[in-house]
């Protein structure tokens, strides 16, 4: 089994593992399982929050840019008079974005930024016939905007084209006026312009709410029914990484002097859900790493009790101290190593049996897991490293064994 240029370290190692092999498949045994269960954790916890995120922001860009809102500031008076008027909040008129085609250009040339979309939105008054709802108009610019909200893969009927005489429309709106696609209607905003727009397409965006209220129209048509003559109400931002759209939204407001809101900040309590996901299944991967560790080196204690006698002869033999530390480090990073590989295997295995077994009523998975090489890289590494480190201390109580003490028993 052992070759001559192995090195010398490596055949006492391997034959102390040899020679306890119940002790060693024990606690290889050990470290499958929590390798195993860190690998399953990471995998499951990763693709539902990816899920989650995804769910979440299919819907909605990243950042939002939106123009300043209007404040009341009060009349200087004369020293020495008290001021009685109370101040209040001036309304909020639909105003558009100063200058928005500028600011949009000068953020797309930042390397975070991947898409930036133009809206004009406002609030209408849709009538059919004697039935009538509020909305919420989106006008946009559907090259852009569907690279943001892909509004195709939520349709239900119709197509996503958009002509400046077109609308489309949430199922549940369309079921409240009794509407399908090809039907008209007409919608009236508080400033009093009418247009008459034909549904091209129903969609459903996974929330009632957002089906009863949301219509898209055209760019161009927006700014007409909402009298913004090439105007924007706000700015559609994505980013390459969603967990810096705030750090992109600081850097955006500060170049640009505009109100930039990301979807961190927005949803802070959905945000603080997926952090604490994160935090306990950090928490878990380390504590089951710990109990693993104290295994090993539980193990390699016994080892050095058992193997004192031959330890000592080897010292006597002339082994120096250094040689037997390397061996007995050498023992918990093969010991970390075997079981990373094994519980790799394992945590594979659970993932492909969770995919299949837990299902939606339709057959389709919960959720999408990605046996992702990275992960199972990082867990042979840690797994090694953990070895490694828990070999440190009986590897010190071997080296320092004096060898007539250790022979005489």
């Amino acid at each position: 089994m052992f070759q001559p240029w192995w090195p010398f370290e490596a055949i006492v190692a391997l034959r102390f593992l040899r020679e306890g092999r119940l002790q060693t498949l024990f606690i290889i045994a050990g470290v499958a399982i929590g390798v195993g269960v860190i690998v399953f954790m990471s995998a499951l916890m990763s693709g539902l929050q990816a899920n989650f995120i995804r769910r979440v922001l299919s819907a909605q860009a990243h950042i939002q840019l939106l123009p300043p809102q209007a404040v009341t500031r009060p009349l200087l008076q004369a020293p020495g008079v008290r001021e009685g008027a109370t101040i209040q909040p001036p309304l909020q008129r639909l105003k558009s974005i100063d200058q928005w085609q500028t600011v949009a250009a000068q953020i797309a040339l930042m390397p975070e930024v991947l898409v930036v979309a133009p809206v004009a939105g406002g609030s209408a008054l849709v009538v059919r016939g004697t039935a009538s709802r509020s909305v919420a108009v989106a006008g946009i610019d559907t090259a852009l905007y569907y690279r943001i909200v892909n509004l195709a893969d939520k349709l239900v009927r119709g197509t996503a084209r958009l002509g400046v005489s077109d609308i489309l429309i949430g199922t549940e709106l369309a079921l409240d006026l009794g509407v399908d696609v090809g039907d008209k209607l007409r919608l009236t905003t508080a400033a009093g312009t009418v247009s008459t727009l034909t549904i091209v397409g129903l969609f459903d965006l996974g929330n009632k709410g957002a089906n009863e209220r949301n219509t898209f129209v055209a760019l161009r048509t927006a700014q007409s029914l909402l009298a913004l003559p090439g105007g924007a109400t706000s700015l559609e931002v994505t980013v390459r990484d969603v967990y810096a759209a705030e750090v992109v939204a600081q850097r955006i407001t500060a170049a640009t002097g505009v109100q930039a809101d990301s979807w961190i900040k927005t949803g802070a309590q959905f945000f603080a859900a997926v952090s604490a996901q994160t935090t306990a299944n950090t928490a878990i991967r380390f504590f089951v790493g710990l109990s693993v560790a104290f295994g090993i080196a539980s193990v390699l204690v016994v080892v050095v009790v058992q193997k004192s006698s031959e330890i000592g002869i080897l010292r006597a033999m002339g082994i120096s101290q250094g040689q037997v530390l390397r061996v007995f480090l050498l023992q918990g990073g093969l010991l970390g190593l075997g079981g990373a590989v094994a519980g790799s295997g394992l945590g594979a295995l659970a993932l492909l049996g969770w995919a299949q077994l837990a299902r939606n009523a339709d057959g389709t998975p919960l959720f999408a897991l990605t046996l992702e090489p990275s992960l199972f890289a990082v867990a042979l590494g840690v797994a090694t490293l953990t070895g490694l480190v828990a070999a440190v201390a009986p590897a010190l109580r071997a080296a320092r064994l004096d060898p007539v003490v250790a022979i005489r028993g």
